[in-house]
């Protein structure tokens, strides 16, 4: 079996930089196309598609961080100043925003996890495709992907469910190393040695 070196070497130093810390310049339209055709090329059971992107680029931002401001101050009047400036910049920290969509339903066939799994794989993907085309990525969902007001102001339905935001962007810093798993507390080997 031939090796691909520099699959595996990307895959060995694959991070993520934190989205506060990504900046201008951020991927064109055609960028943006085509790392979500890259994206969507995951297993897919029964070739659903169960998941949608929706594309936050430009001055639409900054207005959903004000409405996200308000709704947070409905339920918290005391937010600090730290905490107001986090509300309004929820989507204005990197020049694009991808909301990857889970649109799993009941299927005759297909279990609703596979398809949830299927929309995971499109975040990591999404991740990957940015790096191949120069820029970084980070995958968060924060409360906007789990309040109801938010998630109708986002564009997204009543039966759907927020996967992840990957943000996107050029990393302002270079990345760092975080600790990782050890294999020795994560594998369980059943079989032959």
């Amino acid at each position: 079996m031939k090796t691909d070196f520099s699959l595996r070497d990307y895959l060995s130093t694959r991070r993520s930089i934190p989205a506060f810390q990504l900046g201008e310049p951020g991927p064109s339209r055609d960028e943006v196309e085509e790392m979500l055709t890259l994206a969507s090329r995951v297993p897919d059971h029964g070739k659903l598609a169960p998941w949608r992107f929706i594309v936050y680029r430009g001055a639409v931002r900054a207005e959903l961080g004000e409405r996200f401001l308000e709704l947070a101050l409905t339920s918290k009047p005391d937010l600090s100043e730290e905490m107001i400036k986090v509300e309004r910049t929820r989507l204005t920290r990197a020049p694009t925003v991808v909301a990857v969509v889970s649109r799993a339903a009941p299927h005759v066939k297909i279990p609703e996890w596979e398809q949830v799994m299927s929309a995971g794989a499109v975040c990591l993907n999404l991740l990957m495709a940015a790096n191949a085309l120069g820029y970084s990525a980070n995958w968060l969902s924060e409360w906007i992907a789990f309040d109801p007001a938010a998630l109708d102001l986002l564009g997204v339905q009543p039966e759907e469910k927020v996967a992840g935001f990957i943000h996107i962007g050029t990393a302002q810093v270079p990345p760092f190393e975080r600790p990782r798993p050890e294999l020795k507390d994560i594998v369980t080997w059943v079989g032959e040695e």
